[in-house]
């Protein structure tokens, strides 16, 4: 007569945790995506280091109440689909990233006369 308990053991070998380096990276990644992404949902707009030295070079001076205006309106076309915008002000143009709230680059006003931008999907002018 055979008996009617079979054995815990499986014919498969198994190694304890031995997806756990796996699921830990999986894990890490996903904190680490979910933690940019909050970062990035705070409406803060960076300035690249490529942009910062050329509003240095060019004696560009935005006020916060300027850069404010900015973060709202790039808000708003963020939920319109804009990816890129080309942002035109009094004295100076540039070029975001909405999708990572960062200014790529930018110049003065004046420099723009006769130039072509590319990559841009949508304009926000302001005074």
């Amino acid at each position: 007569m055979k008996p009617l308990i079979h054995s815990i053991q499986s014919p498969f070998h198994i190694h304890p945790g031995g997806h756990r380096k796996e699921n830990q990276h999986i894990s890490e990644t996903s904190f680490s995506k979910h933690l940019q992404q909050s970062i990035e949902d705070t409406g803060q707009l960076k300035v690249s280091k490529h942009a910062r030295i050329r509003m240095k070079q060019r004696n560009i001076d935005i006020s916060d109440a300027t850069w404010d205006q900015i973060e709202r309106k790039l808000y708003e076309a963020k939920s319109k689909g804009i990816q890129e915008p080309l942002v035109i002000l009094k004295n100076a143009a540039m070029v975001v990233s909405a999708k990572n709230n960062t200014v790529i680059t930018m110049m003065e006003r004046n420099e723009t006369a006769g130039k072509i931008f590319n990559n841009i999907d949508g304009t926000i002018l302001l005074d």
